[in-house]
């Protein structure tokens, strides 16, 4: 039986962010100077081995000046680059050997918030009088400790669970107010002189040859002006406000100023319709889905939110998927299951198959794929022990440093540092490295280098219309198409083997077609299959008419090694 869920339209022709944006966690990424902190140079020397990846461009967590209270994202000065990264002149080579290499930069901005060391709070927190003071968002109350001690209003931050959003301000005896962390304070977005400040911000980059941004946590620009209660059951009156779209609309005429370029938000919801409200034309070009995300690993739960999706969106919005980032499990974790466990989806234990097999899925599906550092090697969280542990918030486990090599030939480091990783190298790095998987056709990383390379061989892939069902209940199915050529997709959510009937799939040629990719078998199939196929338990297959894909593995011993030493080794 085939359940269908929706249809998506053929795109005439894409652009660039309508690809695979690949996510670095600078810190974690590489390190050129052996202080055990990736930074620039690092990410510079390695571009290589994005390029033999196959990605589009890359997105770079934060790197400008910081006291690191939340590791990046609590900005001292937007238009400078913190010397654990490197210097703006580094920035500069590493968008310029970006762009020779045919890779757009995507830099990570925050709008709605500063560090408490900015000159801009520090200004504000000198007097109540000082001219930044309305740059921030101030208010009176009582006195903490006072019979009626407490903040304005029931507002809570983001992070850590149970806080508050205000934090009292003894020097100028108000409140001020933070989404996120007390040294995170809120930015006034109803003061034009901070829109202005901030869209500078923009321009600073752009003119600097930024392609794109990654605006965090973006709709928490709007905000009730009158700062009234949070009422439970009801939407939040602290993010989500509608003048976050008047916002928005100023951001994009920025960009749309600069030709190319694009914005992507983070915006913290978890109802598909809502954020369908920030993809608008002279909004958003995209936004990071967290619906999908957080998804359990059901083939129906992925078949109705992306049908859901793709019937809200039309053909007016682009879609685009995740399922890691720095803040979110990793995958391979996430979808693995206790063994002994059922949950109705089969024995656990296989977190490693369920990834890959979310893979297939990412760059198959109509839209642009983001993929997160290590996702291509398969990596699962790192357990920390608390000792070691730096993240209040307990997001360290996915943000450990990516293994380049093994650690029983290139020592603790695996290739990332010289020196003392500032986080630990996972206990898997032995064998899911770059330099091992690169080697290994079966392979997590070529098993991605593959599925990117199909993708860009194959327009039904990249513009194509797209057919989505459900399949015995647990196999999702969809179609890319053209007018001249089809892809037909079979995903195995369970652990047992199933028997797909290609007959019910009303484009697929009577030619039949091959397997161009599976999770299971490294090299294509050999045969047509005319009338059906048979997928083992947690196989996903891309089906297509015959094609060739280039042997991966090879320019993974290239990549690895970093280009400067390459440069040496040539001379």
């Amino acid at each position: 039986m085939r359940v269908p869920f929706a249809a998506g339209t053929d795109t005439p022709s894409l652009l660039w962010w309508q690809g695979v944006i690949y996510q670095i966690y600078p810190r974690s990424f590489a390190d050129s100077n052996g202080d055990g902190i990736g930074d620039l140079r690092g990410i510079t020397d390695h571009l290589d081995y994005l390029t033999d990846l196959g990605v589009d461009a890359i997105w770079l967590s934060p790197i400008f000046r910081s006291p690191m209270a939340d590791f990046g994202y609590d900005i001292s000065d937007h238009t400078d680059i913190d010397p654990i990264f490197g210097s703006r002149q580094d920035a500069a080579g590493l968008i310029e050997a970006a762009h020779a290499r045919g890779i757009k930069v995507v830099f990570d901005i925050v709008l709605g918030h500063t560090s408490d060391q900015h000159p801009w709070f520090q200004a504000a927190a000198s007097s109540r009088d000082d001219p930044h003071r309305d740059f921030y968002v101030w208010r009176d109350g009582p006195v903490p400790g006072s019979p009626a001690g407490g903040p304005p209003n029931n507002w809570t931050p983001g992070f850590p669970p149970g806080a508050r959003a205000w934090t009292w301000h003894n020097a100028t005896d108000q409140w001020y107010l933070h989404s996120h962390l007390p040294q995170q304070p809120d930015l006034n977005w109803d003061n034009p002189g901070v829109v202005d400040a901030q869209l500078n911000v923009l321009r600073f980059w752009l003119d600097h040859g930024v392609d794109g941004v990654r605006l965090d946590s973006i709709n928490r620009l709007g905000k009730d002006p009158q700062l009234r209660d949070n009422i439970p059951g009801l939407p939040s009156r602290q993010q989500d406000w509608p003048v976050v779209h008047d916002h928005l609309r100023a951001v994009r005429k920025v960009l749309d100023a600069y030709p190319g370029r694009m914005a992507v938000g983070e915006v913290w919801l978890f109802d598909q319709r809502q954020l369908m409200q920030y993809l608008r034309a002279d909004e958003l070009h995209l936004a990071h889905n967290f619906v999908f995300a957080r998804l359990p690993f059901a083939a129906r739960a992925f078949a109705s939110a992306i049908g859901e999706f793709t019937e809200l969106a039309g053909e007016d919005s682009w879609p685009a998927w995740f399922l890691n980032n720095h803040d979110e499990p990793r995958a391979a974790t996430r979808f693995d299951i206790t063994p002994g466990e059922t949950d109705g989806r089969g024995p656990g234990g296989s977190g490693h198959d369920r990834a890959r097999l979310a893979a297939v899925l990412l760059l198959t599906l109509r839209g642009t794929t983001f993929l997160y550092q290590g996702e291509e090697l398969g990596l699962p969280d790192t357990p920390v022990p608390a000792a070691l542990a730096t993240d209040r918030n307990g997001r360290d486990p996915q943000r450990t440093p990516l293994p380049w090599r093994p650690p029983s030939k290139a020592g603790p480091g695996a290739g990332f540092t010289a020196g003392t990783p500032w986080l630990p190298i996972g206990p898997t790095a032995e064998t899911l490295n770059v330099s091992s998987e690169g080697n290994d056709d079966a392979s997590t990383l070529n098993l991605y280098r593959r599925l990117i390379q199909l993708r860009k061989m194959r327009p039904s892939l990249t513009r194509g219309a797209q057919d989505l069902s459900l399949v015995h209940d647990h196999v999702l199915a969809f179609t890319r198409h053209t007018a001249d050529e089809t892809t037909l997709v079979l995903l195995n959510f369970s652990t047992d083997a199933v028997t797909v009937d290609l007959t019910q799939f009303p484009r697929v040629p009577e030619s039949g077609l091959t397997v161009a990719v599976s999770t299971h078998t490294a090299g294509a199939g050999t045969g047509r299959l005319l009338g059906a196929v048979r997928l083992a338990g947690l196989e996903g297959v891309v089906l297509t008419q015959a094609v060739t894909l280039t042997p991966p593995g090879g320019p993974a011993s290239r990549a690895v090694q970093p280009a400067a030493a390459r440069r040496r080794a040539a001379r």
